[in-house]
């Protein structure tokens, strides 16, 4: 039996629970798996075989979830996509060539007949060699061409089929074609928990949900969770049901994270970690207020090379179909570009990407250290730092900053440079200060320094 068969004939045993909370509506587990049942038979009409390439087009839903497990029980090879942006889309379908394509926003199937005979890559080969079902995730393509990475999704699968059953009400928030959302997704249905589906990501609407259904755990952005303390999110809505905020994906400000203790002291905050290459990892905080974490993951293995992590799983991909395996090793190992900083017991804290890092006449400064000393700043809401053209020092650092209504920002500018010349060395004080109305975020809520 293959793992993905394990996984659903698991979900038969929650019965009547309930598994997914979606515009008000709710599905229980044998719900969902007659919704399954329901694909199944679909794709049997349709006449997909194993080893096809598939577009699923739209984020959560009971029908994506289902069509998702239904499509790994075909032992297809699923392309989950949430973009609705018509030329990222096309880009990414000239990279896979799906024989069909599931637009669940639309609610119709196409059958694309020109990529019958597409020639395949050889790891999609490998794949359909042996009747494997596989995921095709794309990088989001930040720093040049999304990268299109297949894991075995099988092999995925494997690391959630043991998980204990608990009584918890998770809100779903990072995206149906993220590793992270999928990471959420899989752990929830196997410890047959309820998922809390949001019909947007709005701060005021998640906060809501939160209140409506009486949310335990809530993963979600450092950006995304600054936007709910900018909105005063935390004195509006009532988040008393709030066990734990899980974190990650970017570089957590300490300032950030001690603010959102003290509005919240009961909470716990776990900071996550994992990358689309290699899965997600289990981590251990070393507190709530701290921002070092530890990896406790058997599949795991990790280590420090010039200050960059290096991971190695039994769950990496194998591979790219558009891009060299540049960021591995030989040996396995992936190049991460997370930059971190060792603490003592096996501690690290995640603190830049290299392809962030400014160079100031040979000196690299990380946008992340700068912005967490000046959010400590009462009058800053928020901020991001990133560098421009300098003719002498080659880059500068700039700061953005968003401040409270009320303050003058010429005040706050020269306030902001004597607190940067107090904590930090002079090349990484922020040569230019703008004032905006908002940070840039990605759709993914992380910060965007690449306008």
């Amino acid at each position: 039996m293959s793992n993905s068969q394990k996984f659903v004939q698991k979900l038969s045993a929650f019965e009547n629970k309930v598994a997914i909370i979606n515009s008000g509506n709710k599905t229980t587990y044998i719900n969902l798996v007659e919704e399954i049942v329901f694909f199944n038979n679909k794709i049997t009409e349709l006449n997909i075989k194993s080893g096809e390439v598939v577009f699923l087009l739209g984020d959560y839903s009971v029908e994506s979830i289902s069509l998702f497990f239904s499509l790994a029980l075909n032992n297809n090879i699923i392309v989950p996509i949430t973009s609705e942006n018509e030329e990222e889309l096309k880009e990414r379908l000239d990279v896979t060539k799906p024989n069909w394509i599931f637009d669940l926003r639309k609610k119709i199937e196409i059958h694309l007949v020109e990529n019958e005979n597409a020639e395949r890559h050889d790891i999609l080969n490998a794949l359909i060699n042996i009747k494997a079902c596989g995921l095709i995730l794309f990088s989001s393509g930040s720093t040049g061409k999304p990268k299109a990475m297949v894991h075995n999704l099988d092999n995925l699968l494997m690391n959630y089929i043991d998980k204990r059953g608990k009584e918890m009400n998770f809100l779903v928030f990072l995206m149906f074609d993220h590793i992270g959302g999928l990471n959420t997704l899989f752990n929830c249905l196997s410890m047959g928990v309820t998922i809390t589906i949001p019909e947007n990501r709005n701060p005021n609407d998640i906060a809501a949900l939160i209140e409506k259904w009486k949310i335990n755990i809530l993963p979600a952005t450092p950006t995304f969770l600054n936007l709910m303390c900018i909105s005063d999110i935390f004195e509006k809505f009532d988040l008393s049901s709030v066990k734990m905020i899980t974190y990650g994906t970017e570089a957590m400000p300490e300032g950030l994270l001690l603010k959102l203790k003290s509005k919240l002291p009961r909470v716990k905050f776990l900071q996550t970690f994992g990358t689309s290459e290699t899965g997600i990892v289990k981590t251990t905080s070393m507190s709530s207020s701290s921002t070092f974490l530890k990896f406790d993951d058997p599949n795991q293995e990790y280590k420090i090379v010039n200050n960059e992590l290096w991971l190695r799983s039994k769950t990496q991909v194998l591979g790219y179909i558009n891009h060299s395996n540049e960021n591995f090793t030989e040996d396995g190992w992936f190049m991460t570009g997370d930059l971190v900083e060792k603490s003592t017991d096996r501690y690290i804290k995640i603190i830049g990407r290299t392809k962030e890092l400014i160079n100031v006449g040979g000196e690299k400064v990380l946008p992340g250290e700068v912005e967490s000393i000046i959010l400590e700043i009462d009058s800053v809401l928020d901020c991001i730092v990133r560098s421009e053209k300098n003719s002498i020092t080659g880059q500068m650092v700039c700061a953005d900053i968003v401040i409270k209504e009320g303050f003058i920002f010429k005040e706050e500018k020269l306030k902001i440079k004597k607190h940067c010349k107090h904590k930090l060395d002079s090349y990484k004080v922020p040569i230019r200060i703008n004032q905006i109305d908002s940070v840039s975020f990605t759709n993914r809520f992380k910060k965007n320094r690449q306008l």
